[in-house]
């Protein structure tokens, strides 16, 4: 009698193998739709169907990654262009093209807060604006003083933006600032009892590039 043929064995070996663009577009997507916190090698290796160990070969851990993400976005959002020659606009200039990219994905800024992660596709720009405030006459080191002072006010604009619209995204319920205002003693606080109804709208408007015209001015002016 005809013995049954074995069941086929299941095939073993090495995961599929995976590109590093594979890794970096699924962890784009990852941090894009869910946060940054949610971006691990484990679940990353789960979603492009592979092993943590085998991420590895294209990245050594979550904060390389990172950075390999940060350097797509800029390679795709901030390449060199023309900028105006006088070297006041040149800053503004730059600062606002760098504030423009992280305003079209606002998780960068949650990873650059951590000041040590930097771009190679960003230094550019970077460069541009120390090298305008050494032609406005600042020394080398207040110029990259300068920089740093622009880069907290454009991370942080984007930053107290960014997480006030993540706040108010599907409530309705007054927040706690508009809470605290609606009974502002107007005697002990006259100009903001003032100013309370109109608050929000005030403090909403896109106030960047006035702020930061303001800022530059000051670092040139404390020369």
């Amino acid at each position: 009698m005809q013995q049954p043929s074995p069941a086929p064995r299941k095939a073993t070996g090495r995961p599929p193998r995976i590109s590093r663009e594979e890794v970096v577009d699924t962890a784009r997507r990852i941090v894009t739709e869910e946060g940054v916190e949610r971006l691990t090698m484990r679940r990353l290796a789960s979603e492009v169907g592979s092993t943590p160990m085998a991420l590895y070969h294209h990245v050594r851990n979550k904060e390389e990654l990172l950075v390999l993400l940060l350097d797509d976005h800029a390679a795709r959002t901030l390449r060199p262009t023309e900028l105006p020659s006088e070297p006041r606009e040149r800053v503004v200039a730059a600062a606002a093209a760098i504030h423009e990219a992280l305003c079209a994905c606002p998780w960068i800024v949650e990873v650059l807060t951590a000041d040590d992660l930097m771009s190679t596709h960003a230094l550019w720009f970077v460069e541009q604006l120390v090298d305008g405030l050494v032609d406005c006459g600042l020394s080398l080191e207040r110029a990259v003083q300068g920089y740093r002072a622009i880069w907290y006010y454009t991370a942080g604009e984007i930053v107290v933006r960014t997480t006030a619209a993540r706040r108010r995204a599907g409530n309705d319920r007054p927040t706690y600032r508009e809470q605290v205002f609606a009974g502002l003693d107007a005697d002990e606080y006259p100009r903001l009892a003032q100013v309370a109804d109109r608050w929000e709208p005030l403090t909403a408007q896109d106030t960047y590039r006035d702020g930061l015209r303001a800022l530059v001015a000051g670092l040139l002016a404390a020369h």
